[in-house]
Formats: C-alpha cells, structure tokens, sequence
C-alpha cells in the first residue's frame, strides 16, 4: 500500500509566509496549492496549468471538507448527501479531480477507498513524522504471535479456534483475546460442527487500518485464501507488506 494511517492526517492552520493560496469568486471556486513546486518558484510558464489543476469548484471544496473532518470511511452515498451532490458519479468524479490536484501539487493527501467507504489519506513517506506526533506505533503495535494469529484469521476466515490451533500448533485463546479488545477480530457466528464452536473473523476496523477496501486486495489473497494449509509464516509475511 502507498498511503499512510488512517488518522493521521494533518490539522488546518493559518495561512504562513510563502503558502501560496489565493481566492476568487464563488462561480470559479478557489485555488488552495499544498506545496509551491519548483517551478512554481522559478516562475515557469506551466504554474498557471498547475494552479488550473488545483482550482476547487464549491462541489469539490464541500466534499474535500466533509472527507477532511470525518473519522471514518464514508460510503459514496453518505458523501453526496454530506456534500449536497447530485449523485454517485459525480462524487467520483470530483474525487477524481481532487485527486489529480493532489499529485500535481505535490500534495501530502489522497482520497482512496478504504473498507466501505473513501477517506483522505496521507501518503506513506511522511508516516514517520506523524507517528512522532500521534504516537500511533504504540497504541496498535503487535506482537510477532498476535500478527500471525490475524493473518490466519484474515486468510482463512470465517474459522473456528481449533481450526486457528491446527495450523498455529498453540493454544490461540489469548490472542484471540487481545485481537478482540483491539476491535480486530469479532465472533462471526457458531460453527455447525459438534458443540458448535464460535466462528472468528475480522472486522471492518482491520480493513480500514490495513488500508483495505475488501478482503480480495489482500497481498497473494487469490492464492492464500484458497489455500487451507497455509503456513504461518506466508500469511504473517502477506499481511505484514500490507502495513
């Protein structure tokens, strides 16, 4: 994945000392670059196409804002009726434009779509900085035996414990635990075998941390969530290169 955590994105702030930010009337939108380029600053004739690029109409400023404010993943139609837009095409279509005035700019941002929903996201190379100021690593840091219990769970959901037990070779139960209380992993029903033991599976809350819209964009998931003898260390090393 090329974007960063899900909540770490930057707070507004006042306008400072070489943003280059202008408005115009209404009807046209406004212009709010990111970042001044290189040619920008040099003062090459392409600025202009770029200040083009990033031009808002109001549509695309209602959007950019209900994104920007959210704490989750809005679907397409929660968007449009937040942003008082017309229909779902049209909200794709301005999140398309947004997202090419991002990269023209050099913008931090990207809208991506992620569980359910899209959401505005930063971009991956500045995860580092902000984890400095979220502390994020700490929070959701996990250990070696509860990534590989999740990737078994995320591959070869919906499964049982023992099912889980079979392939990790250990007692499962506290991970499962811990996996719960982070909001990871939920009891997807009962199994029809013997006793009818709970079945496990991850929750929309993993999608959204993972950077994932479902559980097909899974690294190798055509090939490992077909396999049921999976090992260990193939779905931990998959899921961690979805970090």
């Amino acid at each position: 994945m090329n974007l960063g955590p899900i909540d770490s994105r930057l707070p507004s702030s006042s306008p400072r000392q070489g943003d280059s930010r202008s408005r115009s009337g209404p009807a046209s939108g406004f212009v709010w670059n990111f970042f001044a380029t290189n040619r920008e600053r040099s003062g090459d004739a392409n600025s202009s196409n770029n200040n083009d690029l990033g031009r808002r109409t109001p549509k695309m400023a209602r959007l950019e804002a209900v994104l920007f404010v959210a704490d989750e993943p809005l679907p397409i139609k929660r968007l449009v009726q937040l942003a008082t837009l017309a229909d779902a095409d049209e909200a794709q279509a301005l999140i398309d434009r947004l997202n090419g005035a991002y990269d023209a700019s050099d913008s931090t941002f990207r809208i991506e779509p992620v569980a359910t929903g899209v959401r505005l996201l930063t971009r991956r190379e500045f995860v580092y900085w902000l984890d400095k100021l979220h502390q994020r690593q700490a929070a959701l840091k996990l250990t070696p035996p509860m990534l590989e219990t999740l990737a078994i769970v995320a591959y070869r959901q919906p499964l049982t414990r023992a099912d889980l037990e079979a392939v990790r070779g250990v007692q499962s139960a506290e991970m499962l635990k811990q996996l719960m209380e982070r909001e990871l992993v939920r009891i997807a029903g009962e199994d029809d075998s013997l006793g009818r033991p709970f079945l496990y599976e991850t929750t929309r809350k993993f999608l959204e941390l993972y950077g994932l819209q479902s559980l097909d964009d899974l690294p190798m998931a055509e090939r490992l969530r077909r396999s049921r003898t999976a090992l260990p260390s193939a779905t931990t090393d998959a899921i961690n290169s979805a970090a």
